[in-house]
């Protein structure tokens, strides 16, 4: 006889089950079942993939849960249950569609009414959902088994009918074959309620683990789970039994009752659940006057292309517009264009900024007139077919850019407009991922976390080298050699290998919303995250199917995504406006409406990229990203758009981004594999790097349609080698049908393979090409806006505030024309925002929401009273703000930075705060409460402010470090200014990019803030941890040995230096690694030692300033300060290739700040550097 599991946990028992779904289904098979249930905890989040996973291995899928049901009403927050419960335990399976519908229901009602420790339901929907459901009794936590073990039989009839009743024919007495305690008891208990009142009996196992042997690492996961020591004696256990027994064993353990075995495969017989395809999408409301959406999207569309392309449209466009409407129209889409344009359009009228498009969208010109993208596809040679194809039809997907700080905005709308109940946010399960799953179990078993942290380093997680912890325990050495050094160890790797990749919880997608037609459970189950998506009665509904089950099940779901770099574009614009009066190029005086009205060829913005100058460029911040734009001498827009497809894993190992630089400056000349491909690879110099580009390949060479073309696409790009023969050999006989010579075919075949398997989609790579280039122009033509926007926008990132302080210092070394740094000012209390600002002089002001423990609340008080007029002193400041929201700590902050200074010294008024806020809060309980004095109401009169304490003033070093504490760095000063020339002279090394040098020799100017010294427990040597600081962020150095007793006289706290030494290489250190230390010495030897060089870079193409009488004058500054460094000059910009580089025979100079200040002002400072002293390539007399 066989047997159907009916009570069966998987994963999606979030810490509860082992079972992995495919697993199950696969053992299921193997034991030759005809079905199987799931059933997890108060949830259905692994149901339809189950149910997928199931049917497509020939096995009937019955979809349910194990409901957790309130011993009275669902919304009282109660224990009334047997022995103070707050729920029972009851398994509920869909019977058939109607099952299906009231099984979402209950689970959606659990998490929406009902939560309580638990998702629950109660007997009122229980009856209200009842049809199409099959119900057992559950557990040892079930209603029944616990009144049945309090001995309270008459509550245990009481209950049983009432199911019955409600679930007349299709409810179920519930028998486990385990050995629980108590299960055997209950067991005949159940068959002997089950005969008083004929009701049948299901026999189930409540299966948590695959196997026998699974049992103690579910033990491990359960202890996970509850945040338990697996030793603790008081903690919750599961019997070895709750495994996936076969239908022998199940049979085994009922000898005398074969009808509890057979009535498994009735309930399975009896279960008849289909799905088709179908696509639920909601109804658009349309204007009066249209009754069709097609007719309406059409109109819409037409209005907009004319408004882009003139009218009558140009034919190119019309036809296109005429073909994709034809598309849309057949595919059924028109409403999915029609909410999407919506809400961008709404968007758009409350001046909330919206990217120009992301994806595969920006291929759709019916979009493009819509207003939902803002690229023209017909300028940039976009496919439709990528984006939505005839031939393979599937849900469109636009995904839609919005300003970060406004996306919630977009949202509410889209709710208020298609109901609360019908829009939701989508759920994610995170995993226990290799390092992840050893924490979790090393910290169950009893290690200490710095044991579990250290073992987790040494497995690697980078995208693409990452190991599972079985490939890292088989691979690698060190991680084998712990596994080998004894039980402990061997454990911890076990139980690992066995939980790794298990859903750990659910959360929520960060950008994920779903539509549906009408109430969201009516479709999929929903759940409520706690703390995640809103709270209280107007938090979210979240989906119980993830983004994958929710495509299959037919729902319109698209990524409201939050980009910050769309909110600094808008703030800089707005702060340009506010300060011109128009936002404009500053060069020609053409004004611009908006940003998307700048042309794309502005040579500035591509002198400055070409320069190196990328901090803050959207895209192309990354040293990858950098060094790729100045080697291939970045010149135009479509080189942007290249680098953003060829700095991707793929394209850099192939080695197509070389060949691409290569022959973009004409290293190695340009070839096509076919004359008619010119036109198409033209842009790429012969390179296939967009999808695009393969697509239309197999459309002019082998005549397939674009359509077609696109299947091809996918074919190479899921890299199913199968498909990829089929469609590859198809390509070549086509070709040759065409007259294509055949070897030819064959070789364009293999490109196709290799290079289309990485190549990149151009709709995407064009579209944000086009902000990175909005970022680049504003950093050009308006700098201090364009800075203080982005530094706004990292106000919550100490590390990246810091970068782009420093990024302001270095902007007249990249961009053209501008001569001195941006300054960025500590905060002001009388001139600071929330925001960074910028001043009438360019300066940007440091905004008051980065100073720590400031809120917004604080800041809106103190801008609330500042719009009344200035502040000027300590004591009419604090009594003039809410002090309830700005608190003395706060206030410490800013005074600490700098934000008060101009009441006083900083010690004087942290000094005097005490007394000042006490005066204030006493006079303001005292006009609260009333009181008068004898001469009536005196809160009018004039009032002496307590005075400022006469103290000393801090040192400069103390001041410095209490900056430091309230803003995370510093920024009156810093203790490596003075030296910030030969800082910047050992670039780009610094602390921040250690990271990216593991293994290499590094030489690190910095200032030492801690000296720690400690004693080696292998052979008692004294050794030194160091930690130092400079203008990125800090380091730790560690100096053993001779090292150590070499120069720890050096290596004193507040010494400047300049350290060399090893970068650590080994996994653990991987996220923040240390230096080993080979040498020390102070960093103001440098500048007369000879090892920097003063260079002077010209670039006589946008220098023609630059005349024999400026190099006269140069050469009097330099004769006028001798010294030991060469004198260096380079002509052109050093990209791509190296610029020539010339060096005096006769002069050598003083490298001091005198020299280096004395020729900034003669050809301007981004002009002027000091460099590593290296070999000349060519020496120079003239001039000098």
């Amino acid at each position: 006889m066989s047997f159907v599991h009916l009570h069966t946990h998987s994963e999606f028992s979030l810490l509860d089950g082992a079972n992995r779904i495919g697993d199950l289904v696969l053992k299921a098979k193997e034991h030759e079942m005809p079905a199987l249930a799931l059933t997890d905890h108060g949830c259905m989040f692994g149901s339809w993939s189950f149910h997928k996973k199931a049917t497509s291995e020939g096995l009937k899928p019955i979809i349910g849960m194990e409901a957790y049901v309130a011993p009275g009403d669902r919304r009282e927050r109660s224990k009334s249950g047997v022995g103070g419960r707050a729920y029972y335990h009851l398994v509920l399976l869909a019977r058939d569609r109607i099952g299906y519908q009231n099984l979402l229901k209950l689970s959606s009602l659990g998490y929406t009414e009902g939560f309580y420790h638990k998702p629950r339901v109660d007997r009122d929907v229980l009856a209200r959902y009842q049809e199409g459901l099959i119900v057992s009794s559950a557990c040892l936590a079930g209603e029944i088994a616990r009144h049945l073990n309090a001995d309270n039989w008459a509550a245990a009839k009481e209950t049983a009918e009432w199911y019955a009743n409600v679930f007349d024919g299709r409810y179920y007495l519930e028998v486990q074959a385990h050995d629980s305690e108590g299960q055997a008891e209950t067991n005949k208990k159940i068959f002997t309620l089950a005969d008083k009142l004929g009701l049948p009996v299901v026999a189930t196992n409540d299966a948590h683990f695959l196997r026998p042997e699974d049992h103690e690492a579910h033990d491990v996961l359960l202890c996970i789970g509850l945040g338990k020591d697996r030793d603790d004696p008081k903690r919750m256990r599961y019997d070895e039994g709750l495994y996936f027994k076969s239908a022998d064993e199940m049979a085994s353990r009922f000898p005398d009752r074969p009808d509890v075995i057979e009535n498994t495969l009735r309930i399975a017989d009896e279960v008849d659940l289909l799905f088709e395809k179908k696509y639920h999408l909601p109804e658009f409301p349309l204007p009066d006057k249209y009754s069709d959406p097609n007719d309406y999207l059409e109109q819409l569309t037409i209005q907009g292309a004319k408004k882009r392309y003139g009218d009558p449209l140009p034919p190119e466009a019309q036809e296109r517009l005429d073909y994709e409407i034809g598309v849309i129209k057949g595919t059924g889409y028109a409403g999915y264009f029609l909410i999407t344009q919506d809400f961008i359009q709404w968007a758009r009228n409350q001046n909330i900024p919206v990217g120009p498009g992301r994806g595969s969208a920006a291929g759709s010109l019916v979009a493009y007139a819509l207003g939902i993208t803002n690229l023209d596809p017909l300028k940039f040679g976009l496919l439709f077919e990528r984006f939505l194809n005839p031939e393979r039809i599937s849900m469109p997907d636009i995904d839609i850019d919005f300003c970060y700080e406004r996306r919630g905005e977009v949202i509410e709308y889209t709710r208020q407009k298609y109901g609360e109940n019908a829009v939701g946010q989508i759920i994610t399960f995170g995993t226990m991922k290799s390092r992840a799953v050893i924490r979790d179990v090393g910290r169950t078993l009893g290690f200490e976390p710095s044991e579990t942290d250290h073992i987790a380093k040494l497995i690697p997680n980078q995208p693409g080298s990452a190991f599972t912890v079985q490939e890292a325990v088989e691979n690698l050495k060190e991680v084998k050699s712990l596994y080998k050094s004894d039980n402990r160890h061997q454990q911890l790797f076990d139980y690992s290998i066995t939980l790794e990749g298990l859903a750990r919880h659910a959360s929520v997608h960060a950008a994920g919303v779903v539509i549906a037609p009408g109430p969201l459970d009516d479709y999929v189950p929903v759940s409520v995250q706690p703390g995640k998506n809103g709270n209280g009665s107007n938090a979210m509904s979240v989906t119980q199917y993830d983004m994958n089950g929710l495509e299959e099940v037919g729902m319109l779901k698209m990524d409201f995504l939050g980009l910050k770099t769309l909110t600094v574009i808008h703030d800089a614009v707005e702060m340009v406006r506010e300060r011109y009066g128009s936002l404009s190029n500053p060069d020609s005086e053409e004004v611009y409406d908006t940003v998307d009205d700048i042309p794309l060829d502005d040579r500035p913005v591509y002198e400055m990229l070409a320069r190196g100058g990328t901090s803050g460029v959207f895209q192309f911040e990354s040293n990858l990203a950098n060094d790729k734009l100045r080697a291939m001498r970045c010149d135009r827009f479509e080189d942007l758009v290249a680098t953003n497809a060829l700095i991707r894993p793929g394209p850099l190992d192939s080695g197509m981004t070389d060949v691409y630089i290569d022959r973009k400056t004409g290293k190695t000349d340009v070839t096509y594999p076919h004359p008619d491909l010119e036109n198409i690879l033209e842009s790429t110099h012969g390179v296939i790097v967009y999808q695009e580009q393969l697509m239309r390949i197999a459309s002019e060479l082998a005549g397939f349609t674009l359509g077609e073309a696109d299947v091809l696409r996918k074919a190479v790009g899921k890299k199913i080698s199968s498909l990829i023969k089929k469609e590859l050999k198809k390509f070549v006989d086509r070709c040759v049908e065409r007259g294509v010579n055949k070897l030819i075919a064959i070789e364009l075949g293999t490109q196709i393979e290799t290079f289309g398997r990485y190549g990149f989609n151009r709709s995407h790579s064009a579209a944000y090409s086009l902000i990175s280039y909005h970022t680049a122009w504003l950093k050009v033509h308006y700098p201090s806006e364009f800075m203080a926007a982005l530094l706004s926008s990292s106000i919550d990132n100490t590390d990246s505030v810091v970068k782009y302080i420093g990024a302001c210092r270095d902007l007249p070394r990249y961009v053209p024309g501008l001569k001195e740094p941006i300054e960025v000012l500590p905060p002001n209390l009388n001139e600071s925002g929330w925001k960074f600002t910028v001043t009438e002089n360019g300066q940007i002001r440091f905004g008051l929401g980065a100073v720590r423990g400031v809120g917004q609340a604080a800041v809106h008080s103190v801008l609330e009273a500042r719009s009344k007029g200035n502040f000027s002193s300590l004591f009419g400041f604090l009594e003039r703000i809410d002090i309830r929201s700005l608190n003395k700590r706060a206030c410490e902050a800013l005074i600490a930075a700098g934000a008060m200074d101009e009441f006083g010294g900083r010690a004087q008024l942290l000094e005097s705060l005490d007394t000042a806020y006490g005066e204030v809060q006493a006079r303001q309980s005292e006009i609260a409460s009333g009181q008068e004095s004898l001469f009536g109401d005196t809160s009018s009169l004039p009032q002496a402010e307590p005075p400022l304490r006469e103290v000393p003033e801090w040192t400069e070093q103390d001041r410095l470090a209490r900056e430091k504490e309230a803003l995370g760095f510093f920024i009156s000063g810093h203790p490596l200014d003075h030296y910030r020339d030969i800082v910047e002279a050992f670039g780009p090394v610094s602390s921040n990019t250690l990271v990216e040098r593991a293994g290499q020799n590094v030489d690190l100017p910095c200032v030492i803030t801690a000296v720690v010294r400690q004693i080696s427990r292998r052979n008692n040597s004294e050794w030194g941890k160091i930690t130092v600081e400079d203008f990125q962020g800090t380091a730790t150095i560690l100096a053993f040995g001779e090292n150590w007793e070499a120069y720890k006289d050096v290596l004193q706290q507040d010494a400047v230096v300049l350290l060399s030494g090893k970068v650590s290489g080994r996994e653990r250190d991987e996220d923040d690694p240390p230096v080993f230390l080979d040498s020390a010495r102070p960093l103001e030897e440098l500048t007369g030692s000879g090892e920097l060089s003063v260079k002077i870079e010209l670039d006589f193409e946008t220098d023609a300033g630059v005349t024999e009488e400026v190099f006269m004058k140069a050469k009097q500054v330099l004769a006028s300060q001798p010294g030991a460094s060469p004198v260096l000059v380079q002509v052109g910009l050093d990209n791509g290739a190296p610029a020539p580089h010339f060096r005096s025979r006769s002069l050598k100079v003083s490298s001091n700040s005198q020299t280096l200040q004395q020729l900034r002002k003669i050809f301007g400072h981004g002009k002027i550097r000091l460099v590593r002293t290296v070999e000349p390539s060519s020496e120079f007399v003239v001039g000098l």
